[in-house]
């Protein structure tokens, strides 16, 4: 497969994804945060932002996707893989015609992909699985291969970048075609979790904590049911015509009510120098379910009992939904040096 085709950890889309703003994220760091090897993102999503420090720190990650979680464990996990292996077996996969139903074909056929799409997707994701049980890839392979084959129907899902709803009456243009994770050698100290992150806090020693929460009522696991059931593989019942599993034991608080209580939680047990918050100025700008779950206000009060803090500021195009147009829009991140 040419180089040029191999599947960087930005080749996805994600709601919040911060690609854009490396630079900004990257420049306070390095210009504010002195002495940092070990950069914790706890909030990591895709991972891109622990991308940008990886050649440089040890870095941890988590999510509550299990699907983010096994994203995380192919592109940062230190554990050696077999590349030829997975050239081959992805190779296989791109090769293979399926034409028996499967879990994926029953429930998903001609929604957000084709039949045809589905029930290869299906049978790829059982054989990842039977390849696992019967130890003939390690956790890392495993991940590289469920990594590859998330962000190939990523790709080509009749969707808007995320899965409330699937666009009817589309063509069917685009198949599933699978590519090589394009990874680095890993620094061996780095980790990855699936876990709540305010029972998780209290475990991790970091030299810069990077947490950028959920801002508003938009719970992730709503967006992304599809991506998260067959990374789980559990092929659960589904509900409604998007198709969504039981999703209520990987609700986030920090899109309810409770994110301004869970928050201070969070910072008042996080063992840190440094603590870098990404949160955007959307208070009171979009429709209700836009807006921000934590206020300035709360933030400020909360970040400064732990230490000194310091705000930056950079204009960025806010998403949103709506019809409604948001102007002056600011990815902000507020620096706290650590008492």
């Amino acid at each position: 497969m040419p180089a040029s085709n191999a599947l960087h950890i930005n080749n996805r889309r994600f709601l919040g994804n911060k690609y854009k703003l490396l630079g900004f994220i990257k420049g306070v760091v390095d210009t504010h945060c002195p002495n940092v090897y070990v950069f914790a993102d706890l909030f990591a999503g895709t991972g891109v932002v622990s991308s940008a420090f990886q050649d440089q720190c040890a870095i941890i990650t988590n999510d509550l996707l299990y699907s983010n979680y096994l994203c995380n464990l192919a592109w940062f996990s230190p554990e050696n893989y077999n590349k030829a292996k997975i050239e081959d077996i992805i190779s296989h996969y791109n090769n293979i015609n399926v034409n028996d139903d499967n879990y994926m074909s029953l429930n998903f056929a001609d929604t957000y992909f084709c039949a045809e799409d589905c029930k290869k997707i299906g049978y790829i994701r059982e054989d990842i699985k039977r390849r696992y049980y019967n130890k003939q890839i390690n956790e890392r392979e495993q991940a590289l291969l469920i990594t590859s084959l998330i962000y190939a129907m990523d790709k080509i899902a009749k969707t808007c970048g995320h899965y409330d709803a699937f666009r009817k009456g589309v063509k069917f243009d685009e198949h599933l075609e699978l590519r090589i994770p394009h990874t680095i050698e890993n620094n061996p100290h780095n980790k990855c979790y699936n876990e709540d992150i305010n029972i998780l806090a209290p475990h991790i020693v970091a030299d810069l904590v990077y947490l950028d929460p959920p801002y508003n009522s938009r719970q992730y696991s709503d967006a992304y049911h599809l991506l998260e059931n067959v990374a789980r593989w559990e092929k659960p019942t589904l509900h409604g015509v998007a198709r969504k599993m039981e999703r209520s034991n990987i609700k986030s608080d920090y899109c309810t009510s409770k994110a301004v209580i869970a928050f201070e939680h969070l910072i008042e047990h996080l063992n840190t120098q440094y603590i870098l918050l990404s949160y955007n100025n959307m208070s009171n700008k979009g429709n209700n379910r836009s807006n921000a779950k934590i206020k300035d206000d709360d933030i400020m009060r909360i970040l400064t009992r732990k230490g000194d803090v310091q705000v930056f500021t950079m204009g960025y195009k806010a998403f949103t939904t709506g019809k409604s147009e948001i102007t002056n829009h600011q990815e902000r991140l507020f620096l706290c040096t650590c008492r």
